[in-house]
């Protein structure tokens, strides 16, 4: 039994420290301008939050929740800014600088001929993705508490399932750039993104969307990572996290496999 099972925890073991030799090659790369990417990614949202949740907020007033509760507009609108911004800080790098990397700097071109593998670069990857991506949602979350839009112990629940957001749109985006040919192909992933962040839930509840629309809403995969976070920070019933988690699971687990099967043609053709 122990040589069976022993060689595989190793196999495992090794992989994962390739994998992590990939991030920490990001990390030494970006270390100097590490917190200007920082700063960028956190003001975006920050900026919608202010702009729309609690300048257009005063106008717009309370809303009125699916279970009944009312709440304040910011207070609807700041989980949906995170999840937003979990999403866009994970397609920035796991798009436009991994198909960068890949097509034109050629960098996994010398990876390969070591022994890190196509999944384990994928792997790390988007442990890099998730580490910007997790002080964004970080920093949001304590700007979060200040504000008074959620509690410290819904926003120690919400960060982990940030995380998740992160994790989901990271593996999808990089799946997505293996399929890019140029440059000019990410003006239609630019168009699909903006799209999902205006009909995801994220100003109005998709309950006030015509059916078949909401129908097209409730599936899409902001949509999802807007109602698990928002459900989080604002206290609902945790029963209904349940689909939200699975389905950015299956997206996660998903995007990996074909990003990695994906990179390997590429790779090795």
């Amino acid at each position: 039994m122990v040589a069976l099972v022993l060689p595989r925890l190793i196999d495992v073991s090794a992989a994962s420290r390739r994998s992590v030799s990939v991030t920490e090659r990001n990390i030494a790369a970006l270390r100097s301008v590490y917190w200007l990417l920082l700063v960028s990614g956190f003001v975006e949202p920050l900026l919608y939050l202010l702009s729309i949740g609690v300048g257009v907020g005063a106008l717009v007033g309370d809303l009125n929740l699916p279970d009944g509760r009312l709440v304040s507009y910011a207070a609807f609108v700041a989980p949906a800014m995170l999840a937003s911004s979990a999403m866009t800080g994970a397609l920035a790098e796991t798009t436009f600088n991994f198909f960068g990397k890949m097509k034109y700097m050629k960098l996994y071109d010398g990876v390969i001929a070591t022994p890190v593998r196509p999944f384990e670069i994928a792997l790390g990857e988007l442990g890099w993705a998730m580490l910007r991506g997790s002080a964004y949602s970080a920093a949001f979350l304590v700007v979060m508490t200040a504000m008074d839009l959620t509690t410290v112990g819904r926003a120690a629940i919400a960060f982990p399932a940030a995380v998740l957001v992160g994790f989901a749109f990271g593996a999808s985006g990089m799946a997505l750039a293996t399929f890019m040919r140029s440059w000019q192909d990410f003006d239609l992933m630019g168009s699909a993104q903006f799209t999902l962040f205006l009909f995801s839930g994220t100003f109005v509840p998709a309950e006030a969307y015509p059916t078949v629309l909401r129908w097209l809403v409730e599936v899409t995969p902001l949509y999802r990572a807007v109602h698990l976070i928002r459900d989080v920070a604002l206290g609902t019933s945790g029963r209904s996290w349940l689909i939200d988690v699975l389905y950015l699971l299956l997206v996660v687990a998903l995007g990996l496999l074909v990003a990695s099967r994906r990179m390997g043609r590429l790779l090795y053709r």
